[in-house]
C-alpha cells in the first residue's frame, strides 16, 4: 500500500506552534522596537525625556520622509536609486538660490519642488515610455543628478560669504524664516516632525484609502494582470516616481536648512536610509507589503537604536552596523517568518 500526500485539517493548521509564529511575525517588529525604547530609557534617564523624544524624531524626519517616498516606487513593484542624489540636488538648489542669487527662502522651496517634479518626470519617462527597467535608469539618474550638483559649484559647499568663480562674494544668504523649517516649533513640536507626520497620513490616506493607491498595489503585485484589467500601468509607475522624488525634494529642504549651508555631500548616504526603512515598513504588523506606517516605524526604531547607541557613548563607526543589523531583523520577520508553507502529512 502506497503512502500519499494530504492537506492537514484546518485544525492542524491552526496548531498552537503555528499561532506563535503568526504572532511574532504580526507583533514581532513592533515588539522590538517598544524593548529597546524600554532598554535604553531605563539605561539612559535622559533619553525617555520630552525634548529628547523630539530630538529623536526630528533626527529620523528626514529619513522617514524619503523612506515615505521610497515607499511609493516599491509599491508599484520598484526602486528609486536616485532618491539620495535627489535630496542632494534640493540641497544645492536651495542654496544656490538664496545664496548665489539673493532671492528669498520662498523662491527656493518653489525652485526646489519644481526641480523635484521635472527630476521625477524624467525618471517617470525613462520607464514609461522609453521601457527601462527601474532600477537600470534611476541608478544613471543618481550619477547625472551628483554631477549637475557640482558642476554649477565647482566642487564647492555653497555658503554665505563665499567667493565666487569671478572674485566677487556671494551677495545673499540662508534666510531666517528659511532656516525655521528644521528650527522652528508648533507647540512643543518640531516642525520637521509635523511634516513628517503629515506626508505619512497623505501616503497612507492615498495608498489606503483611495483608488489611486489600491490601483498602485495592483500594478506591483502583477502589473500585466493590472493591464489586462484596464489599469493604466504606465500612469500608474509614473505617478509613483513623481511622489517619490517630490518627498525627496522635501527631504532635501528640512536637510538643507538643519545644517545651514549647501553641503556637497548631503544625501550621501540617504539612498540606503531610505531603502532600509522602507523595507523595515514591510514587517511591520505583518504586512507584507510596503506601507505609510511601516514606514515611519522603521525610521523611528532607526532614530531609537542610533540615539541611544549616541548616549552610551558609542562612536559614529558602530551606527552602520546598528542599521545593518535591524535590515536584518526586518527582514527575518517579513521574508523568513512570514513565508506561508503548506505542510502535508503522511496518510494511507
Amino acid at each position: 500500500m502506497t503512502k500519499s500526500l494530504t492537506p492537514l485539517s484546518r485544525e492542524d493548521k491552526a496548531s498552537p506552534w503555528v499561532k506563535v509564529q503568526d504572532g511574532v511575525v504580526k507583533y514581532g517588529f513592533l515588539a522590538v522596537t517598544i524593548l529597546l525604547f524600554a532598554y535604553f530609557a531605563l539605561t539612559e534617564p535622559a533619553f525617555a525625556t520630552t525634548a529628547s523624544i523630539f530630538a529623536m524624531l526630528k533626527f529620523a524626519s528626514v529619513t522617514a520622509i524619503l523612506g515615505l517616498g521610497m515607499t511609493f516606487a516599491m509599491v508599484v513593484g520598484g526602486m528609486d536609486m536616485s532618491i539620495g542624489s535627489q535630496a542632494g540636488l534640493a540641497v544645492q538648489m536651495a542654496a544656490m538660490t538664496m545664496v548665489f542669487y539673493n532671492l528669498t527662502g520662498g523662491t527656493a522651496i518653489a525652485v526646489v519642488l519644481v526641480v523635484g517634479l521635472v527630476v521625477g518626470l524624467v525618471n517617470a519617462c525613462l520607464i514609461v515610455l522609453c521601457k527601462i527597467p527601474d532600477l537600470l535608469a534611476t541608478l544613471a539618474m543618481m550619477f547625472v543628478l551628483q554631477g549637475v550638483k557640482l558642476i554649477p559649484v565647482s566642487g564647492q559647499s555653497v555658503s554665505a560669504g563665499m567667493v565666487l568663480r569671478d572674485g566677487s562674494v556671494a551677495p545673499g544668504k540662508f534666510t531666517a524664516a528659511f532656516l525655521q523649517i528644521d528650527r522652528g516649533t508648533v507647540g512643543p513640536i518640531p516642525v520637521p516632525v509635523l511634516i513628517m507626520l503629515v506626508l505619512a497620513v497623505a501616503t497612507w490616506f492615498l495608498l489606503s484609502r483611495t483608488k489611486w493607491g489600491r490601483l498602485m498595489y495592483a500594478v506591483g503585485a502583477n502589473p500585466e494582470a493590472a493591464r489586462l484589467s484596464g489599469v493604466r500601468v504606465g500612469y500608474y509607475r509614473g505617478l509613483a516616481y513623481v511622489l517619490c522624488s517630490l518627498f525627496a525634494s522635501v527631504g532635501g529642504l528640512i536637510l538643507v536648512s538643519r545644517i545651514g549651508q549647501g553641503d556637497v555631500s548631503a544625501g550621501s548616504s540617504s539612498l540606503l536610509e531610505a531603502v532600509a526603512v522602507a523595507l523595515v515598513g514591510t514587517s511591520v504588523l505583518g504586512a507584507g507589503k510596503p506601507n505609510a506606517w511601516g514606514t515611519l516605524l522603521g525610521a523611528l526604531l532607526v532614530g531609537i537604536v542610533l540615539t541611544g547607541l549616541t548616549m552610551k557613548g558609542f562612536q559614529y563607526y558602530y551606527q552602520d552596523t546598528a542599521k545593518g543589523l535591524v535590515l536584518l531583523v526586518a527582514l527575518l520577520f517579513s521574508y523568513t517568518m512570514s513565508r506561508k508553507k503548506v505542510r502535508y502529512s503522511p496518510a494511507t
